[in-house]
């Protein structure tokens, strides 16, 4: 089954801004005896592997500490692949059982340049929340400041499988330069998918955006087979207005199931809901009328009339269905 797109649930609406792909990484933990801090970012799911064991004991896919045997708990520390407001997080503690933190609370800061020091001073982000053992946990978060850094502490120790923090990235402009075709769908310009029509085995419209080429077949946005008429979509929001030069629309290890072709629509939208957006896309001109694709190939769409006038958002149709690895939107910075 596809997930419902449009769902409230912050995890559906907003990207992971702690997904390594992004260039996530931990900075530090107090202790990761057990399993490394690193994993606990990893874009797949936590897996068990029975019997699988390691010098230090058994192997779990997240970050674990030994048993704390003083005053105190552990923490890490870790840096977003793009600073962003956040919406809410998961503390997915999935396959820890009996060795999962009973409580835990989520502290941030901004650093413009640099990383956090013994002086940084931290807000807290989310409170002292219970956890339960082998559980996804989703805590609203209420913030308009902008973060770059996280501290997850963990009371008094234990093993989280996976830290995935949800929101918009933001974007200094101030230091772009506004002459240069940028890729205005990327999440390093804030960029972000609002919404598509479909999306079956896993995959994710957030995939779409993610730098480099997509990693095997599940790593993009897969639609189920369409069994009426019509076709897929995927609305994605510019990370600022711009005047699009051209799409690349990639279809990497989709062979079998790439789309038989795809057409493109764009508008300036400058305000509404997200249902109100989608609503306005089945409206918006062509800028790409529909062009054939290739299985497992990169594809540079040029734009079928000269655009002139600013685009907020574009919508890109999968006629009928299908998969694509990745979507550049490349374009030069425009104001409305």
């Amino acid at each position: 089954m596809g997930t419902d797109v449009y769902t409230n649930r912050f995890s559906e609406r907003f990207i992971n801004l702690a997904d390594s792909r992004l260039g996530a990484k931990a900075l530090f933990a107090t202790d990761d005896f057990f399993a490394p801090v690193s994993r606990m970012l990893d874009s797949s799911d936590a897996i068990f592997i029975p019997g699988k064991f390691d010098d230090n004991g058994k192997w779990m896919d997240g970050w674990e500490s030994r048993r704390k045997r003083v005053q105190g708990y552990d923490y890490a520390i870790v840096k977003l692949g793009r600073a962003g407001i956040l919406f809410g997080v998961d503390i997915d503690t999935s396959h820890f059982r009996g060795n999962h933190p009973p409580s835990a609370s989520l502290e941030g800061c901004y650093c413009s340049t640099g990383e956090p020091s013994d002086s940084t001073l931290w807000d807290e982000v989310l409170g002292s929340v219970d956890l339960e053992q082998d559980s996804h946990h989703l805590f609203d978060i209420s913030s308009d400041k902008t973060y770059s850094h996280l501290r997850l502490n963990i009371y008094p120790d234990g093993g989280v499988a996976r830290l995935r923090v949800y929101g918009v990235p933001d974007c200094d402009w101030t230091s772009i330069d506004r002459n240069a075709v940028l890729d205005l769908a990327s999440p390093e310009y804030g960029g972000l998918p609002i919404a598509c029509s479909n999306q079956a085995f896993g995959s994710s419209m957030f995939n779409l955006v993610m730098p480099g080429r997509g990693i095997n077949m599940g790593d993009g946005w897969e639609t189920a087979r369409r069994r009426v008429p019509g076709n897929e979509w995927v609305i994605i929001q510019l990370g600022h207005a711009a005047i699009i030069q051209s799409i690349d629309v990639d279809t990497a290890h989709y062979k079998g199931n790439y789309p038989d072709q795809v057409s493109i629509q764009a508008g300036c939208i400058l305000g509404g809901t997200r249902d109100a957006i989608v609503t306005q896309s089945m409206f918006w001109p062509s800028i790409v009328e529909p062009t054939k694709l290739k299985m497992d190939a990169e594809h540079r769409l040029e734009m079928s009339t000269q655009i002139e006038q600013p685009k907020t958002h574009v919508r890109i149709n999968m006629h009928p269905d299908g998969g694509i690895s990745r979507v550049r939107v490349n374009a030069v910075l425009a104001e409305v």
